[in-house]
């Protein structure tokens, strides 16, 4: 019996970036706020160009895994400054907010 681990490699992966974008997501609002949204979208587009650009099926679906999830971060960081002035996240003390 031939195992194929290239799904799992896939998962793994999935799971390690959705782990790493929670805190990129609240430290970029901590420090920045939702200034710097469209550094998500650049990257995204980018990962997703080369995902259509790479004949290998793990690079290509590790760089759309990665495109994707900068592109959900985008409305992730949006939420994040909401839940900021709900008070569930702590707020900078050294930047300005439009309240």
């Amino acid at each position: 019996m031939e195992l194929y681990f290239k799904g799992l490699l896939i998962g793994v992966f999935s799971f390690l970036v959705i782990g790493l974008f929670h805190p990129i997501v609240i430290k970029t609002e901590y420090y920045t706020g939702t200034r710097f949204w469209w550094v998500f979208l650049i990257v995204g587009i980018l990962c997703c160009c080369g995902a259509l650009l790479c004949a290998d099926i793990v690079a290509s679906s590790m760089l759309s895994v990665l495109g994707f999830s900068c592109f959900w971060s985008i409305k992730e960081l949006f939420e994040q400054r909401e839940r900021v002035q709900k008070g569930w996240f702590p707020k900078n003390p050294r930047r300005h907010y439009d309240d």
